[in-house]
């Protein structure tokens, strides 16, 4: 086939177009010639790849992962432990998953101490799926303890009455405390406080959500404090004078602006065993679970996502109070919470605390290979640390963090910590160079990548570096960052 061209001579002819077979026959042929001749020559000019003891890398999530982990689970993925198939192949519901399963509740009880009247699930949707699941189960909880009392009341005062007048009466003073009363309290102390916050509006409704603190207007819009306990406006208990609130919501490290609570806030100590007297405290430990001591027991619930300190993308650990949980609590009917109109209650079955408790994490298909990660994970600090459990690790990491933050402060006509001295986190130190200066960090970023310090760019929301000091992380990487932010700050 020829093809004419329009400009010129009509006469002439262009030379007839060459088909992708031909240049790809030609290609092959020269490539195997080249190959013939130089046999090296491929070798010789591949490009070096860095190996993974000589990658530091300080990413914010997926985090690194133990070296041994790692090769151990890349043998596991093939074929475990010689049964002939890979961990992403056997069944959810076989022996061999559920001691899989058993096995990394056992070494996350050991390291955390946790009391046997807790629960641990493993569930999945990460931590924002976690922002979704404490709405729904503990605004249950809020409506069926409230209930509970609501129908002894009623029982009370018209021993008489049927069934159904008692019902009747009970579901009219649930619509009205409902109206009135729930309250559900959010300390917003960076990104992710704030979405789930924002979560809880989008589910129930603003007219619900207390934001008892926005640490945002102590900083001239900005997160990187933590104000006083006496600035929170938290809603007052039966005790101070209140009602009380469903719960309390906090983000124990904030992954994005690199502010930790030091400890546990002192205006969320148990008041009293009276359900009226107590305060429901949630944690969000996604970035520093099982990096330091925790007291379970102050809390009703701690969830995260694995992705950090634990294993894998694709598995949330919920540690659950029991007794927030059938039979002592029972499920609200989806019926009374249809009727009683609160949105996005009833919640997905696949985000039911009891369902999933009830079923051993197995009511739907959980990732057993990543299950087997966070597993894996947890045993290795349990053989690591031994009688000191997670205060082991606990110790490592603050050493690390102290190296980090004291090459920082060493050079603040370079280095800016970005939050408060007070509140600075020990998994994710953030900072600026030179004031944020765009050319100097862009610098900064160059000059860590030529000696493949690699993930520390901070995040797009609020610019500047990032240094994650996970529990994989060795000390001769932060080490290795220490060098080279003296280094950077002294021109060599």
């Amino acid at each position: 086939m020829t093809h004419v061209l329009y400009s010129g001579d009509s006469n002439k002819v262009d030379p007839p177009l060459r088909s992708t077979r031909d240049l790809f026959l030609s290609r092959y042929f020269f490539l195997s010639f080249l190959y013939s001749r130089y046999p090296n020559f491929l070798v010789q000019h591949k490009p070096k790849m860095p190996t993974r003891q000589e990658v530091s890398y300080f990413g914010a999530g997926p985090a690194p992962l133990p070296t041994p982990v790692v090769e151990a689970g890349a043998k596991a993925f093939v074929n475990y432990n010689d049964c002939g198939l890979g961990l992403g192949e056997i069944s959810h519901r076989s022996p061999t998953a559920n001691k899989i399963l058993d096995d990394a509740k056992a070494n996350l009880t050991a390291l955390l101490d946790i009391p046997d009247n807790y629960e641990i699930l493993f569930m999945q949707a990460g931590g924002s799926g976690g922002f979704s699941a404490v709405v729904q189960n503990l605004v249950s909880v809020w409506i069926e303890r409230r209930r509970r009392r609501a129908e002894a009341d009623v029982q009370k005062a018209n021993p008489s009455a049927e069934k159904t007048e008692v019902d009747e009466l009970v579901f009219q003073r649930l619509q009205k405390e409902v109206d009135e009363e729930l309250k559900l309290d959010y300390l917003v102390t960076g990104s992710w406080s704030l979405k789930a916050s924002q979560e809880a509006v989008k589910l129930v409704g603003s007219k619900f959500v207390n934001v008892a603190l926005d640490a945002r207007k102590a900083n001239d819009g900005k997160f990187g404090q933590i104000p006083a306990e006496n600035t929170w406006s938290l809603t007052p208990t039966k005790r101070e004078g209140g009602k009380g609130s469903a719960f309390v919501y906090f983000c124990d490290n904030e992954t994005v602006d690199g502010v930790e609570f030091q400890s546990f806030p002192k205006s969320l100590e148990p008041q009293g065993q009276d359900e009226e007297d107590e305060r429901l405290v949630v944690a969000d430990m996604s970035s520093n679970f099982i990096s330091r001591k925790v007291d379970v027991s102050k809390y009703a619930v701690i969830f995260g996502g694995a992705q950090k300190n634990i294993g894998v993308t694709g598995i949330t650990i919920s540690i659950v109070r029991k007794d927030l949980l059938p039979p002592q609590t029972a499920t609200p009917p989806p019926a009374l919470l249809h009727r009683l109109n609160i949105g996005g209650l009833p919640g997905p079955v696949v985000l039911d605390y009891a369902t999933i408790a009830k079923n051993n994490s197995l009511y739907n298909t959980l990732p057993i290979f990543n299950l087997w990660i966070a597993g894996q994970v947890m045993a290795n600090l349990v053989s690591a640390f031994g009688e000191k459990k997670v205060s082991g690790q606990e110790e490592i990491a603050n050493k690390k963090a102290d190296l980090i933050y004291g090459a920082l402060d060493k050079y603040p006509q370079v280095y800016r910590v970005v939050p408060d001295k007070g509140v600075r986190s020990r998994m994710n130190i953030c900072f600026r160079v030179h004031g944020g200066d765009d050319a100097k960090e862009k610098e900064f970023l160059a000059g860590a990548e030529k000696r493949l310090l690699q993930g520390l760019k901070g995040h797009r929301s609020v610019g500047g570096m990032r240094a994650s000091n996970y529990n994989a992380v060795p000390l001769e990487n932060v080490q290795k960052l220490v060098k080279y932010l003296e280094d950077f700050a002294t021109g060599q």
